[in-house]
C-alpha cells in the first residue's frame, strides 16, 4: 500500500526527463562555476575561457584526500556524543536516533588540520586542487547513489520515501528511493546533510585564506568577513544540529543523487564561491563599510536563528506553549487592516488622480510605474 501511495504521488522536477537534464546541469553548472570564478572576467553568464581536459581533472591523490576526509568524518561521527536525540514518528510508529555531535566533530576536525599545518601540512594549496577535488567528489557521489539505488531495492515498502518510488529508475534513482538508509546505526543520510559538505566548506574557504595570504602577505578584510560569516552559519548548523531532524530533507525527501550530490560536492564547492572570487578578484573594503556589514550581518543572524529556532520547537510540538500562540491571526490583525486599507486607498488615489490630472497623471505612471513596491506592486 506504501508503494502503490508513493507511485501516485505527483512527480516533481519536470518527472523523468527533468532529473535527467539536473544529473548534467547540476555537476556541469559547479564545474562553469568554479572556473568563472578563476578566470579573468569572472562572467557568470559567459562561457569558461577554457574547458580542462581529463588529465586536469582526474587526479588519483585528489580522490585519495577526499577519501581520507570522508574517513575523518565518519570516525568523528562514531566518537561518543553529548546526546542522543530522537527524530520525528516514521510510518511505522518507529522512532530513529540520532547522534548529536556535529559541533564537537568541527572542534576537533579545526584541532587536527591546526596541528598538521603547524608541522607542515601545505592547505594553502588545497585551492589548486578544487577542480580534481570536485571531479573526485562528483563521481563518488554518482556511485554512491548507485549503491544506494541498489541498497533500497530490498528495503521494506515502510522505509521507502514518499517521493522516491515512481517506478522510473532515473527519477528514483535522483530523488533516493529509502528515506533514511543506514548500515547498522551510521546514518547515511544524517551524516552526509551536515558534517564533510558544510565542514568540509569551512577549511576550503580556510585554504584559500591562506593562499591569499601568500600571495599578498595577509588575507583582505573582505577576505577575513567572509571566512567569519560562512565559519558562523556553519558553526550555528553544527550547534544545532538536531533541529536537522525536522527538516523536509530528513523527513521527506528519499537519500538519492539530489542529496548527495547536493551534500558532498555542491555546499563546499559552490558556497564557497565568494572566497575563491576574492582570492583571484582581490576587493578593497574600508573599516567604515566593514563595520555596516558586520552590523546588518548581526542583526541578520538575530532574525535567522530565531526563526528557525521558532520552526523547529513549532514542527517537535506545536502546542509548546513559547510558540502555541504563533498560530493565531488575532495579533496580526492591526497588520493585516492596514495593509488592505492602505492597498483600497492607493487604488482610489489613483482613479481620482486620473480623473484629475488626465495625461499628466498617465505620463507621471510611465515614469513611476510601481505604486506601493518597485518591482512587485
Amino acid at each position: 500500500m506504501a508503494s502503490r501511495e508513493a507511485s501516485q504521488a505527483p512527480l516533481e522536477f519536470g518527472g523523468p526527463l527533468g532529473v535527467t537534464a539536473m544529473l548534467i546541469l547540476l555537476p556541469a553548472t559547479m564545474f562553469h562555476l568554479l572556473l568563472a570564478a578563476r578566470s579573468g572576467p569572472a562572467r557568470l553568464l559567459a562561457l569558461p575561457a577554457y574547458l580542462p581536459g581529463l588529465e586536469e581533472l582526474w587526479s588519483p591523490r585528489a580522490l585519495l584526500l577526499l577519501f581520507i576526509w570522508l574517513g575523518l568524518q565518519v570516525a568523528l561521527y562514531l566518537l561518543p556524543a553529548r546526546k542522543v536525540a530522537e527524530g520525528l514518528e516514521l510510518k511505522d510508529k518507529s522512532r530513529l536516533r540520532y547522534p548529536i555531535n556535529g559541533f564537537q566533530a568541527l572542534v576537533l576536525t579545526a584541532l587536527l588540520v591546526g596541528l598538521g599545518v603547524s608541522v607542515g601540512l601545505p592547505l594553502g594549496a588545497l585551492p589548486g586542487m578544487l577542480l580534481p577535488l570536485a571531479f573526485a567528489t562528483t563521481l563518488t557521489s554518482f556511485i554512491f547513489s548507485l549503491l544506494l539505488y541498489a541498497k533500497a531495492l530490498v528495503a521494506p515498502a515502510s522505509a521507502l520515501a514518499p517521493g522516491g518510488n515512481s517506478g522510473n529508475s532515473v527519477y528514483d534513482f535522483f530523488l533516493g528511493r529509502e528515506l533514511n538508509p543506514r548500515l547498522g546505526s551510521f546514518d547515511f543520510k544524517y551524516f552526509c546533510e551536515l558534517r564533510p559538505g558544510l565542514i568540509g566548506w569551512v577549511f576550503i574557504n580556510l585554504a584559500l585564506l591562506m593562499q591569499e595570504a601568500e600571495l599578498r602577505g595577509s588575507p583582505s578584510l573582505a577576505m577575513w568577513l567572509v571566512n567569519g560569516f560562512q565559519l558562523l552559519y556553519v558553526g550555528d548548523a553544527l550547534w544545532y544540529e538536531e533541529s536537522v531532524l525536522t527538516t523536509m530533507d530528513i523527513i521527506h525527501d528519499g537519500f538519492g543523487f539530489m542529496l548527495v550530490f547536493g551534500d558532498l560536492a555542491w555546499v563546499p564547492f559552490t558556497y564557497s564561491l565568494q572566497a575563491q572570487f576574492l582570492l583571484y578578484h582581490p576587493q578593497p573594503l574600508g573599516l567604515p563599510m566593514a563595520l555596516l556589514i558586520c552590523l546588518i550581518k548581526a542583526v541578520g543572524y538575530y532574525i535567522f536563528r530565531g526563526a528557525n529556532s521558532q520552526k523547529n520547537t513549532f514542527r517537535k510540538n506545536p502546542s509548546d506553549p513559547s510558540v502555541a500562540g504563533l498560530s493565531h491571526l488575532l495579533p496580526y490583525f492591526y497588520l493585516l487592516y492596514f495593509t488592505a486599507l492602505l492597498v483600497h486607498r492607493e487604488a482610489r488615489d489613483e482613479q481620482q488622480c486620473l480623473r484629475k490630472y488626465g495625461r499628466a497623471w498617465q505620463e507621471y505612471c510611465k515614469r513611476v510605474p510601481y505604486r506601493i513596491i518597485p518591482y512587485v506592486y
